[in-house]
């Protein structure tokens, strides 16, 4: 993911890709080869020439990383999830706002083009229901799929919704790791909202979709390929049309979003608060999981 980083750095306008750190130096000098920039070797050398800086390690790093470079005076946008606990989360924000310093966190769909669409036709949500499912991928073995996969969803449905958790449900399966790797959430917002949301990372095909029902209508929409459909009542019948979608990469939207956010010293897209929010909802789900399981 970091490859990925320095690759969509070095498309942005007025951007200039200036560092590399990676405690792999030859990771490091790969990607300085393929995208450019110079390889450094310490936190302390990088936020000497950065403005701002993505922090793309394992999530159990984020704090004592993202805390450093942010007492450096640099700016950071950090993987999700935020952090690896709910305190670690709070000590990364506090330290943002104690050194007036961006902090945003990669809830990459957000930047999805076809969530912009969704959030035009919004107005109340009902009923939401998500999906996201994945093959084995070889990397986040130090968390299971609820803060691996589903917290992206779990991001947006929070500020989809706007509404305090009434109560959670939740289940979850180890297969390949000590980790769930197969978990299903289903959530009661005071409003009445409720959203049923299920995440795999064994699974043999990619899915990432939504579906958020509301008075009159309902959204059908497809993260991964970026299209969407709305049914809604036409007199007795059921009619549907396509929801118009301008693609683009989201992390490219995203990325672009945090150096503008640096740039113009405004409130990022998804703030260190919002990050810890769906954190703090992940990690409730996944001990729910844990004690279902126990007590199984």
């Amino acid at each position: 993911m970091g490859r990925n980083h320095a690759r969509v750095y070095g498309l942005l306008e007025d951007v200039e890709l200036t560092a590399v750190y990676d405690q792999d130096r030859g990771r490091a000098e790969a990607v300085v080869a393929e995208f450019g920039g110079t390889v450094v070797g310490t936190l302390e050398e990088l936020a000497a020439c950065c403005d701002a800086v993505s922090v793309v390690v394992p999530t159990e790093a984020h704090l004592a990383v993202g805390g450093e470079l942010l007492d450096r005076g640099v700016s950071v946008l950090v993987e999700k999830p935020i952090a690896f606990t709910e305190k670690e989360a709070e000590a990364l924000v506090l330290k943002a706002t104690e050194t007036g310093r961006i902090l945003q966190v990669g809830h990459i769909e957000r930047f999805n083009p076809v969530l912009r669409e969704l959030e035009k036709q919004l107005t109340h949500p009902k009923f939401i229901e998500a999906h996201r499912l994945s093959p084995f991928p070889n990397r986040s073995m130090d968390i299971g799929v609820v803060l691996d996969l589903m917290i992206h969803d779990l991001e947006v449905i929070l500020h989809l919704v706007r509404s305090p958790i009434a109560s959670i449900d939740a289940v979850g399966v180890a297969v390949l790791t000590r980790h769930e790797d197969i978990a299903n959430a289903r959530i009661r917002f005071e409003n009445g909202c409720v959203a049923n949301i299920t995440a795999s990372r064994i699974s043999p095909d990619r899915m990432r979709k939504i579906r958020v029902f509301q008075e009159e209508c309902y959204l059908s929409l497809d993260y991964q390929e970026q299209k969407g459909k709305i049914y809604y009542r036409e007199g007795a019948q059921i009619s549907c049309k396509e929801v118009e979608v301008e693609k683009d990469e989201p992390l490219k939207l995203e990325l672009g979003a945090f150096v503008e956010s640096v740039r113009e010293k405004k409130t990022p897209t998804v703030t260190g608060q919002q990050g810890a929010a769906a954190l703090e909802v992940a990690l409730e789900i996944t001990r729910l999981i844990q004690a279902g399981n126990a007590a199984g």
